[in-house]
């Protein structure tokens, strides 16, 4: 039974929620109804929306793709709501759903309710406690290394996801697929092409040394540690979130994104971490090495390729935003803060591989 019409909160736009609609879902799904209240949007590192609401008693996060879709909005965040169902009761910590599954006809675009996340974002905040303390920050940086761990240890067909990826050739076509991508770029005016020492070389290497066995399993796909949020008492991840670039490929690339992205104080990239990025404290490459192999039984030998392989995949990712800063697209002052850390990402992978 639909209650009666509810109040649009007036900070939002109709065209993004419209409130009255979704409250009548939410009737159709058994959640308690009445006014919605204490409405306010969450900021994220993407352009979804969050808004957070309370309802009947119960708090919930709204999350759709942006005002203005694009063309894969709808799917990535249908995507996200279908991984963070099958990772519910797991262990891994993730974003809860309540409710998923409305036809995007009814605001425009797909959403799903989801329960708050009572933590902090390290891009956005550092509490005292983390702030003085360097073993927390340590301790941050092990549990950020054990959530991905026990993530790529499920077994993903068992938890209805054998179809939410393509794993057969993952690693064979991951430069073909970066370098294609970056080509793509030059279609943005203004971008003369990519100026990235070492794009060729990187990419010669990695298919080169790419390992020849690996077992395929669930991975997050851009697990850097402003996509986690930690507790406020102590240096515990309570959820991996924006699960965007998820898929079933090889697991061990999320161990060298985070290797790739451990913020090393003084460098553009540390930035993107904020104060966390500042201060520093987080563990050595062989302690987060060492910690993963604590919660997983997968061969660890090739870590240095996956390292250079988030390097070379997240600097191509990151060149999109400058080459879209150089044709009026994105703020300049952002491409070129974002072109820095790609051409950071790449020296580093020129090290790893001599």
């Amino acid at each position: 039974m639909w209650s009666m019409s509810v109040a649009q909160p007036v900070e939002v736009d109709r065209d993004v929620v419209d409130f009255e609609i979704v409250g009548k879902w939410m009737d159709e799904q058994g959640l308690p109804g009445g006014e919605f209240e204490k409405v306010r949007p969450l900021g994220g590192g993407t352009q979804n929306i969050m808004l957070r609401f309370e309802r009947g008693g119960r708090a919930y996060v709204l999350r759709r793709g942006p005002k203005h879709l694009r063309a894969a909005s709808n799917n990535v965040i249908r995507r996200e709501s279908r991984i963070l169902g099958a990772l519910d009761g797991t262990g891994v910590r993730a974003p809860r759903v309540i409710a998923a599954g409305a036809d995007e006809s009814l605001i425009g675009a797909y959403f799903y309710l989801m329960e708050p996340i009572d933590g902090f974002n390290p891009q956005n905040e550092l509490p005292e406690l983390h702030a003085n303390d360097a073993e927390i920050r340590r301790q941050m940086g092990l549990s950020a290394v054990e959530a991905i761990a026990r993530l790529g240890s499920l077994d993903h067909e068992a938890l209805g996801l054998a179809d939410y990826g393509k794993p057969e050739g993952f690693l064979e076509r991951q430069v073909p697929r970066w370098l294609k991508e970056l080509e793509s770029y030059s279609a943005n005016e203004g971008y003369t092409g990519p100026q990235i020492p070492g794009v060729e070389a990187v990419g010669d290497w990695l298919d080169r040394n790419r390992p020849s066995e690996w077992k395929p399993g669930i991975l997050h796909g851009d697990c850097h540690l402003a996509n986690i949020m930690f507790s406020y008492d102590g240096p515990q991840v309570v959820a991996l979130v924006d699960w965007e670039m998820s898929t079933i490929g090889d697991p061990l690339l999320d161990l060298g994104w985070q290797i790739a992205t451990r913020p090393e104080p003084g460098t553009t990239g540390a930035a993107l971490i904020g104060s966390l990025g500042a201060v520093g404290g987080l563990p050595t490459v062989e302690e987060m090495v060492a910690h993963y192999g604590k919660f997983s039984d997968r061969d660890l030998g090739n870590v240095p390729w996956y390292t250079v392989l988030a390097c070379f995949k997240l600097g191509i990712v990151l060149e999109g935003t400058y080459a879209r800063a150089c044709a009026g697209k994105a703020p300049k002052q952002v491409g070129d803060f974002l072109h820095a850390i790609t051409l950071e990402l790449f020296e580093k992978a020129r090290r790893i591989a001599e």
